[in-house]
């Protein structure tokens, strides 16, 4: 994956982690975040996002990360877009299941707003 990391769609619930997430990466990483509070929304906003990444938070009500992941699968916008979970739930097993989902990998919650987006631009790299 030679293309740099530019904008990221991010769905969060909880709107005290969304605004940090949302400042660190935007502050500290230069990336530009398109942010939705919820799977619903995620799916209204991803056809004009243009994300290069999806990154999602696995326990939302009612549409959960898993569920809004399958659902952006369906959309050509996002059909094959990278997407990284973001949960406290990260066992093994756990971390394997979101994996077999398609994540390219898991970052788990609390996170280091100071260090999250050079954890994701890894991330990314590695995919190349």
């Amino acid at each position: 994956m030679s293309k740099i990391l530019n904008r990221i769609l991010y769905v969060e619930d909880e709107p005290d982690i969304r605004l940090i997430a949302q400042m660190a990466l935007e502050a500290v990483g230069g990336l530009t975040v398109i942010v939705c509070a919820s799977g619903p929304e995620a799916l209204r906003a991803a056809p004009a996002s243009r994300a290069d990444l999806l990154l999602l938070d696995v326990m939302m009500p009612g549409m959960d990360g898993p569920s809004t992941l399958k659902a952006l699968r369906e959309l050509p916008a996002t059909a094959d877009t990278p997407v990284i979970f973001m949960t406290a739930k990260v066992q093994a097993a756990e971390v394997a299941a979101y994996k077999a989902l398609g994540a390219i990998d898991v970052i788990p919650k609390p996170f280091d707003p100071m260090e999250l987006s050079a954890q994701i631009q890894r991330i990314w790299a590695a995919q190349a």
